[in-house]
């Protein structure tokens, strides 16, 4: 296990280039899992590198699991997001809160067919 140190809260710049830092650091012993990276939409719907979602997964030394968000933007005046959270085994397999990041980690399997359906309230 190593130390890990990540920041919790959100730093925002002004048009005038001033820099508000609202972060505080967490500290914990533990080990990285996985991280990944999704981009945001850009003007014309593609995926554009000016703004998007790190996750990375931890286990902490007492076998609790983590997830770590930076919500970042490249554009002034977007805040910098930075959480974290609890996260379940459930949360990290298929249609958890975070499946994307569970796969990375190796926590994926593939659908079964009553997962994967559409159901009537998604078609709207």
């Amino acid at each position: 296990m190593e130390s890990i140190t990540v920041s919790i809260g959100r730093i925002q710049s002004t048009s005038g280039g001033i820099v508000q830092d609202n972060t505080r650091e967490v500290q914990f012993q533990g080990e990285e899992l996985a991280t990944r990276t999704e981009f945001g939409a850009g003007r014309e719907g593609g995926i554009a590198d000016t703004r998007g979602v790190t996750e990375t997964l931890y286990k902490a030394a007492d076998g609790k699991m983590v997830a770590h968000i930076e919500d970042w933007s490249h554009w002034e005046g977007e805040p910098t997001i930075y959480s974290l959270h609890a996260v379940t085994e459930a949360d990290l397999g298929p249609n958890g809160r975070f499946e994307a990041l569970g796969a990375e980690a190796g926590f994926g399997r593939p659908l079964t067919l009553d997962e994967a359906l559409v159901t009537p309230e998604e078609e709207d």
